[in-house]
């Protein structure tokens, strides 16, 4: 985790400085030579690049993730706690929404296999995976705020302009979630245990969530942390396309003003989460499969 940690921080600092301007120069501002002058010394953009980068992992290391280039008098770690609740809610909720649906919708699939509901639960995944979310997030918008106007069209504050985005960021969970299921259910469904149960009376819910479902989740939860990272970044052009003040929002505005210290605070902070959610997702392991043990074996 350290080692990746370090290894992103690296490179996202390398790959900040390459991109021609700086925050002055994106953002027009005419200044007087002192004054730009001034303004790089006081953040240590006039230091050659190793300087710059020793000085920012020795800030690192002391939990400080700097102040905002472009909003001087703000840290990066006040804006993303401003920020980061708006796609904490939205991401959370496309992740449950996402990951219940394609589950249910896996399952009933493979036991209702060569069927119709088995074809059109097929078809909506196959979409799911095809269709970006930007492209499903403008075609919503279209079709329920412009035409029917059912819905609003960008903003935040109800529940009504979360729904949407929700749809568009979850569907392709639905999608993968549904394909993987359907695939390990099949797969369960003909192993020797099942019948075995089913010999010893188990049936029912009881054989389904006990034998079916727990076996079935181990390799569908493994994609968990890659659909944690996923809601995140496809909510950076979601959040672009309603107009939701919310995290991936700020991270593209941050990285079109050439705001180093906060696309690098968010990136780290985007790196956490990924590795904190993957990590959690081997700890489960653990709970879902009791074969699976976190401790020594002893001998």
């Amino acid at each position: 985790m350290f080692i990746t940690i370090y290894l992103v921080v690296s490179i996202t600092f390398l790959l900040v400085h390459l991109k021609p301007g700086d925050p002055l120069s994106v953002m027009g501002r005419k200044l007087p030579e002192q004054i730009k002058a001034n303004y790089y010394a006081k953040y240590g953009l006039d230091q050659p690049l190793h300087v710059q980068y020793y000085r920012y992992i020795k800030q690192l290391l002391k939990g400080d993730l700097g102040e905002s280039l472009c909003y001087p008098g703000r840290s990066v770690t006040e804006i993303i706690k401003t920020y980061s609740p708006v796609s904490a809610r939205l991401g959370i909720q496309a992740l449950i929404v996402g990951v219940s649906l394609g589950i249910i919708f896996g399952i009933l699939a493979a036991y209702m296999r060569n069927t119709w509901p088995d074809y059109i639960i097929m078809i909506l995944a196959v979409l799911g995976i095809s269709i970006p979310s930007f492209v499903l997030a403008s075609f919503l918008q279209y079709r329920y705020t412009v035409v029917y106007r059912w819905l609003p069209t960008i903003g935040w504050g109800s529940f009504k302009h979360t729904i949407l985005p929700t749809i568009a960021l979850c569907f392709g969970s639905i999608a993968v979630y549904a394909r993987y299921m359907r695939a390990n259910v099949l797969d369960i469904l003909n192993q020797d245990y099942l019948l075995t149960a089913k010999a010893k009376g188990v049936t029912g819910i009881r054989l389904v969530w006990k034998h079916v479902i727990r076996n079935a989740m181990l390799p569908a939860i493994t994609i968990l942390g890659v659909q944690i990272a996923g809601i995140f970044i496809g909510s950076f052009v979601i959040e672009s396309i309603f107009g939701i003040p919310g995290f991936g929002f700020n991270y593209v505005t941050s990285i079109n003003n050439n705001d180093y210290t906060m696309v690098l605070g968010q990136t780290n902070f985007f790196t956490l989460l990924y590795i904190s959610a993957i990590l959690i997702i081997d700890i489960l392991y653990g709970f879902i499969d009791p074969r699976i043990r976190l401790g020594k074996e002893k001998i």
